[in-house]
């Protein structure tokens, strides 16, 4: 029990190289993406209800039962949908090396809210992007951040990097011929920004989002060489990154489908 509740800590996931998934949902993403969960631990009633989801999970997953108030105590959500899992870090799909990034990346500055984070990962992966780029903030891995992604964590490759390393990255990914995209609000040096709509989505490109508070850091926005807008009403000073972040990823999504 202190083991599972050690992986809703940060220094927990390092020390044990692991994470916890919570949920029915999440469950049947590991089973989808063919994944090797090391631990199921479930009510008796989960069980029964779902046969079909514990005959599709590998046969090395340890498989336990638990009455609903353990499962509760393990759990970092007040009413678990009945069922844990430990899922192993190397599980996780491992990004593309520093020298041959992807063609479409997500990078966050310093984003700090769960629920944000885990939004956008779910976006991003509907978006089609390729790996996600995060300065510090919060902890992808966090459960809150799983939940709120829907799964999206366990297929996208993600890179956690301080705010320097970011830099570099972001560096590197223009000399090898990516488009570095940071969003401003309309207000803010317009004159040399364009609708998200003007830009060509069709060229290898980084989209750069800010912290919710502060937005981008000053020297990673340096790094940008394209800037958009999202125009909307002066009525609100400027979006949510987890709002705004939705039209500029599924633009891109939009032109290719459209083709």
């Amino acid at each position: 029990m202190s083991r599972l509740r050690a992986l809703h800590q940060p220094r927990g996931r390092r020390e044990q190289q692991a994470l916890l998934l919570e949920g029915t949902h999440l469950v049947q993403e590991v089973v989808r993406l063919g994944l090797h969960p090391e631990l199921l631990l479930a009510t008796p009633d989960w069980w029964e209800a779902h046969p079909e989801l514990i005959g599709a999970l590998p046969a090395a997953t340890a498989l336990r039962t638990a009455v609903p108030e353990v499962l509760e105590a393990a759990a970092s959500t007040r009413s678990p949908d009945g069922v844990l899992l430990v899922l192993p870090a190397a599980c996780l799909p491992q990004p593309r090396p520093e020298t041959d990034p992807p063609s479409f990346v997500l990078a966050l500055d310093r984003l700090q809210d769960p629920g944000n984070l885990g939004t956008l990962l779910r976006t991003a992966l509907a978006a089609g992007v390729e790996e996600v780029w995060l300065a510090e903030g919060a902890d992808p891995l966090q459960p809150k951040v799983v939940r709120a992604s829907s799964g999206a964590v366990l297929a996208l490759p993600l890179v956690r990097l301080d705010a320097e390393g970011l830099r570099r990255r972001l560096g590197a990914a223009r000399r090898r011929g990516r488009q570095v995209v940071a969003t401003v609000v309309p207000a803010e040096g317009a004159a040399a920004a364009v609708p998200y709509w003007q830009l060509d989505w069709s060229a290898p490109t980084v989209l750069l989002l800010g912290n919710e508070g502060a937005g981008l850091g000053e020297e990673l926005a340096a790094q940008a060489d394209r800037r958009v807008t999202i125009p909307h009403s002066p009525d609100v000073e400027s979006l949510n990154v987890a709002v705004a972040a939705a039209p500029l990823l599924l633009e891109r999504w939009r032109r290719r489908t459209a083709a």
